[in-house]
């Protein structure tokens, strides 16, 4: 372990303001698990209670405006912890269900299982006010002793948009030589020009565009009388050169700087291939640049991915530096919901700097994975340092994290307890929300757990079966073949009569499809 961390632990362990989940620090001699084949952490102690701690029991929630869990006596040793920010990307599924689309199959390093998992509606009860509410659920795998468990944190259904604050969007928009492709700008101008439509007089838009050069062809314009404005610069929109993305996104974040409004939300909307080709196509530098203007004015990213050959990783750092998300588009429905459904919906914020910590109870588990969310960890003793980055989340959202976590044989009793904790966008006040998990509360297998549960774990298993081959990751506990798992995905399909559900099975079925002809050739 870095030996820095265990400083900070140990000082945060000293200092009786600063409280975190869990009691005892335990012996790290608990910890007896075989670590030959498979990537682990060690596992929490149990954590304690004082007042407005925890709740009991799996599924048992407190609704999330309270600030008066912060009452754990002290931090356990970080081997027994799991914390990493909040994340609510897509983009990665959605580009994996269009390389294989084209018959062929996502590399390896493109897919992110969290983003597979987090693609999917779930059943998480909702808060009733702004903050999160916590679940925790879990099931037995085929492999002995291990199980899969679901961390399932929800915010507030997404109120009518009348009632959110005021948006301004600066749209920064790739122009370069390859958005002529169809399913790249063209898409982008339709779903923009809906867009506007859909947005209220007293939001704000400006656009930004680039290729070689960045362009500001749009100025910040209050909608009100001024829709036709919008709609002339989007229909001008045209592909040219090569592709200057830093220079799109440095006059990008200038233009929203310049039209910065007070008590709004402050967004860009980056919507690009991600293929830096010319200029500056230095990630840090690009970054370095989102990274102040986070800091200094509260300006949040979100990424809009399109185009058959995508600079995922570019983009995915981008929106992770910019405090942002991601998705990805390809087709006319997809570029609608994005757009004109998601992005006016949830332009308000309900938690910033979001993370989650998850203590394991060393009694119980002798070793556990997160599944996913490789770029988001955060050190443990960070948890409660709200200058630490966390993420960003707002209205209608769901976040899943998954593990797969070995049990110790015939154990009984407490397992985990999961906790999260964020910042009031506007306040700036910290909160916190926990729920747990005992053992006689997982399912006797994953196949018969509920049907969004299932959802998440097929998900996931999908996810693993395309990493295959990748020496990083090692296979998931119950994993299946793919044919198996799309017959598993085809009665989840038959039983939700759920539209994303089903092209989940169908994409299965594609990339059973492709390994198998790949295996033949081989």
């Amino acid at each position: 372990m870095d030996p820095h961390r265990i400083r900070g632990v140990l000082a945060l362990t000293a200092a009786a303001g600063l409280l975190l989940t869990g009691c005892g620090a335990g012996d790290s001699g608990n910890s007896a698990a075989d670590n030959s084949s498979y990537p682990t952490g060690r596992p929490a102690p149990a954590p304690g209670y004082g007042n407005g701690g925890g709740t009991g029991g799996t599924g048992e929630q407190k609704n999330g405006d309270d600030s008066d869990s912060e009452s754990r006596e002290f931090a356990p040793a970080p081997d027994y912890l799991s914390t990493f920010a909040l994340d609510v990307d897509t983009a990665s599924y959605g580009y994996a269900r269009r390389t294989l689309a084209e018959g062929r199959l996502p590399d390896p390093s493109t897919v992110r299982p969290e983003e597979f998992v987090n693609s999917f509606r779930q059943d998480y009860d909702r808060p009733d006010g702004n903050g999160f509410s916590v679940s925790v659920d879990g099931a037995r795998t085929e492999r002995e002793d291990w199980s899969l468990v679901r961390v399932g944190l929800a915010t507030r259904s997404a109120a009518d948009t009348g009632e959110r604050p005021p948006a301004a969007l600066t749209f920064v928009i790739d122009i370069s030589g390859s958005m002529a492709e169809p399913g790249r700008l063209d898409l982008a101008k339709k779903s923009l020009g809906v867009m506007t439509d859909r947005l209220r007089d007293d939001d704000s838009v400006a656009i930004v565009t680039f290729s070689d050069e960045a362009e500001r062809v749009l100025p910040m314009t209050r909608l009100g009388d001024h829709r036709d404005e919008v709609h002339d610069a989007i229909d001008s929109l045209e592909p040219t050169d090569s592709t200057n993305l830093g220079a799109g996104v440095e006059t990008g974040y200038e233009t929203a700087e310049d039209g910065l409004r007070e008590g709004a939300t402050n967004r860009v909307v980056l919507v690009s291939d991600a293929l830096a080709n010319t200029g500056d196509t230095d990630a840090d530098t690009i970054l370095e640049r989102i990274a102040s203007e986070r800091r200094e004015h509260g300006i949040t990213l979100f990424g809009v991915g399109v185009g058959s050959d995508y600079g995922d990783a570019l983009m995915e750092r981008l929106a992770d530096k910019g405090d942002g998300h991601t998705a990805y588009v390809s087709t006319d429905e997809e570029a609608r919901e994005v757009f004109c459904e998601d992005l006016p919906r949830n332009i308000d914020l309900t938690a910033r700097d979001a993370k989650a910590q998850i203590a394991f109870d060393p009694a119980t588990v002798s070793e556990f994975r997160l599944i996913g969310y490789d770029d988001r960890q955060v050190a443990d003793e960070d948890f409660r340092d709200d200058s630490v980055d966390g993420g960003e989340v707002g209205p209608g959202h769901t976040v899943t994290a998954l593990y797969a976590v070995r049990t110790k044989p015939g154990t009984e009793g407490h397992l985990a307890t999961a906790s999260v904790r964020w910042l009031d966008p506007r306040t700036r006040a910290p909160h916190e929300e926990s729920g747990r998990l005992e053992s006689g509360s997982l399912q006797d297998s994953v196949w018969s757990a509920s049907t969004r549960f299932q959802v998440t774990a097929t998900a996931a298993y999908f996810a693993d079966a395309l990493r295959l081959g990748d020496d990083r990751w090692s296979a998931l506990p119950g994993s299946s073949h793919l044919g198996e798992l799309a017959e598993h995905a085809d009665e989840l399909a038959s039983t939700t009569e759920d539209k994303d559900v089903r092209d989940l099975a169908d994409a299965i079925h594609r990339a059973g499809d492709l390994t198998g002809r790949d295996r033949a050739v081989s």
